[in-house]
């Protein structure tokens, strides 16, 4: 009787033992998230990658990824410029609803710390996340003291880790800011920076047009560093500034730097490109690369820091189940305040492919932008012409990674069957944001007048077609790709049609 109650109960033990390793085996053979990887170039045109037909530039790593990805070729910005672009990317609503604009180099935290951001949003799904590079989204509350720790910030917003361009090349301060702290910044150097008078004893480029590279416009012409004038006026901090030249391969070590220590887990690399941005200033490697001057071998330079990024995935075999989005934040511009010989040198390239406008534009090369998914292990080599908006990346990536939606996200759209080419069916409607409004509805696009008086007087020193004119402008884009045929007066119904549609996209209210 003894020996059969020990054999039960050793029964019992080993048939526990049993379940509890096949829990175990269970568990660690769960199907691991995708890694995230974003590649936001800055600037970047529709036809200025050669996937997308450019021959005056090679962009072999992008071509890659277009080859073995989806190419879309109906892929949005929800802005022509880049910060209302990057709060809708991030925050999975239009900017306009926060009246987001171009920000200045010292404006405050422009993203809601209380909201649930994208970031945020992968972090509650068990994601490290970072960002690395432009941000122009703001920093701290109030006036900003470079010299203590900055806070809020990127960190505030969801990123585990942030190594930042505070707002943009061409703007003071120019130094980074790593997870809230100025990065080398000596305490016997202090930093402070204005946007409305002179401070300190720099050369500005106004004052020494002879120490600059290449001269700029006035508002680009005040404190000089680096042999490049910019907009604002910078004292001290001269520990802490960057080496423009530098900046691609300082970034690049930092987003490898977060991947390898995140290989085990997944993780979401938004990698927010400072290239093509002006002021262009591409590392020695890449100069002469091209004839179109520095904005074509900033481009070689963009391509490479993507190859790079790309060969350590494949080094840590992290490729397979990495979704990679290549795409930019608003259209091409060549002269944007700089005399570069953009212009002068751009030959038979377009930046903006077939279509009309540019950066700043309501029509259509101001957001329609080269966009590609590449997910290796689970993506077949497609072209999608599906109507899409970054603005749905938030809805679309916490639908792959299954997280709920806060209800005051009212304007990001799941479309992740899209995205992965399970279909070529995207939105039915969208907005076009370019200083006015624009909807598009299937091949109709309609095109708010502009009636207000507030267009920014820089502007006019653009040359570019902005779109902008007090009446409505109504394009049919299956037989007028480069909105050349205005047929507002002739379809007043679709334009009163339009416009009643556009304003009940406006009036979602935020507070449901």
């Amino acid at each position: 009787m003894k020996k059969l109650l020990i054999v039960f109960i050793l029964g019992i033990f080993f048939s526990c033992q049993d379940k509890k390793d096949q829990k175990v085996s269970s568990t660690s053979e769960e199907k691991r998230k995708p890694n995230i990887v974003l590649f936001y170039v800055d600037d970047l045109g529709y036809g200025d990658v050669g996937c997308y037909g450019a021959t005056a530039v090679k962009t072999p790593n992008i071509d890659k990824l277009a080859a073995n990805g989806i190419k879309f070729t109906d892929a949005h910005s929800a802005a022509a410029t880049c910060t209302p672009s990057r709060y809708s990317l991030l925050t999975g609503n239009y900017a306009f609803r926060n009246d987001a604009k171009i920000l200045p180099g010292d404006a405050p935290l422009l993203i809601d710390t209380s909201k649930i951001t994208m970031p945020k949003m992968l972090q509650n799904a068990g994601y490290a996340t970072a960002v690395v590079g432009k941000w122009h989204l703001g920093l701290g509350i109030g006036q900003v003291d470079w010299n203590q720790k900055i806070t809020p910030g990127a960190n505030e917003v969801g990123f585990d880790y942030s190594y930042l361009i505070p707002a943009t090349g061409d703007r003071v301060p120019t130094i980074f800011v790593e997870n809230g702290k100025a990065v080398n910044l000596s305490t016997d150097d202090p930093l402070t920076i204005s946007y409305d008078h002179i401070i300190g004893n720099r050369p500005t480029g106004l004052q020494h047009p002879e120490l600059l590279k290449y001269k700029a416009d006035r508002q680009h012409s005040k404190t000089i560093v680096n042999g490049i004038s910019r907009i604002g006026y910078m004292a001290g901090g001269k520990s802490a500034e960057w080496v423009d030249e530098e900046i691609p391969f300082v970034l690049t070590d930092q987003a490898k730097g977060f991947i390898n220590r995140n290989k085990e887990n997944p993780f979401f690399l938004y990698y927010s490109f400072h290239d093509i941005h002006v002021p262009r200033a591409p590392n020695q490697k890449f100069q002469g690369k091209t004839d179109l001057g520095p904005r074509g071998d900033a481009i070689v330079q963009m391509d490479y820091v993507v190859g790079e990024i790309v060969k350590q995935l494949e080094q840590l075999s992290l490729l397979e189940e990495t979704i990679i989005i290549f795409t930019s934040d608003n259209g091409p511009i060549l002269d944007d305040g700089y005399f570069d010989k953009a212009e002068e040198l751009i030959g038979d390239h377009k930046p903006s492919g077939p279509f009309r406008g540019a950066k700043y534009s309501i029509y259509e090369a101001g957001t329609r932008m080269p966009t590609i998914l590449s997910w290796k292990a689970n993506v077949e080599p497609a072209e999608s012409k599906a109507l899409l908006n970054q603005v749905d990346l938030y809805a679309s990536i916490a639908s792959l990674v299954d997280q709920d939606i806060p209800e005051y996200i009212i304007d990001s759209e799941n479309h992740l069957d899209a995205w992965l080419g399970k279909t070529q069916k995207g939105r039915e409607e969208m907005i076009e944001e370019g200083f006015t409004l624009a909807l598009r509805d299937g091949q109709w696009k309609y095109i708010q007048p502009f009636t207000t008086q507030n267009k920014p007087a820089w502007m006019a020193n653009k040359n570019i077609e902005s779109g902008l004119m007090s009446k409505a402008q109504l394009f049919n884009l299956e037989n007028d790709i480069s909105e050349e045929n205005n047929l507002a007066e002739n379809n007043p119904d679709l334009v009163e049609k339009m416009e009643e549609s556009l304003q009940m996209l406006i009036d979602k209210s935020q507070d449901k």
